[in-house]
């Protein structure tokens, strides 16, 4: 027992068979002109050859490879362009033959996402980094210079990595 809609008397004497049925012409057409070329034309021509002249002197070139092979490409993009659009018209609806479009999508549901935990001991980042205040560092240590033209301790600011980097200075107008 078929369930297929009802149409409509104007559904009916509107739609003309070439609409409902180019894309499934279309395939077929592509597969006769293959078969042809391909595999029945080769084998007729070498059976001509050899009946006519008695033996097979040339080989039979596959028309729609002439040309680049642009039949091939062309014939692709139609078909391939076909069966994209049938899909839209699938999923947006379109139901001809009263097959039921899927109603949900997948089970799959993604893993949480994993909250890094912050290091700490040796080794690990001092602060800052994007998004946060710049850490000043410690104004004595190691080489520091407390003379003039020394940076002062707040113009160190810590870069990537958490390591001390000095503020470019603005140079001075001529």
């Amino acid at each position: 027992m078929s369930r297929k809609p009802k149409k409509t008397q104007s559904e009916t004497e509107n739609e003309h068979w070439m609409n409902s049925k180019w894309r499934p012409m279309m395939g077929w057409m592509y597969m006769v002109v293959c078969s042809f070329d391909f595999v029945l034309a080769p084998i007729l021509w070498s059976l001509l050859q050899s009946v006519s002249h008695g033996a097979v002197n040339v080989q039979w070139q596959p028309l729609t490879l002439q040309g680049a092979g642009l039949f091939h490409i062309s014939m692709g993009a139609v078909l391939g362009i076909a069966a994209y659009g049938r899909t839209q018209e699938k999923l947006n609806g379109a139901n001809n033959g009263g097959i039921a479009p899927p109603t949900s999508g997948t089970t799959y549901t993604p893993p949480a996402p994993i909250q890094p935990t912050a290091p700490t001991g040796f080794g690990a980042p001092s602060g800052g980094g994007f998004g946060s205040a710049p850490v000043t560092a410690p104004a004595s240590g190691f080489g520091s210079n407390t003379g003039p033209g020394a940076p002062a301790a707040a113009d160190v600011v810590t870069g990537f990595g958490g390591k001390p980097a000095p503020v470019i200075p603005s140079f001075p107008a001529i």
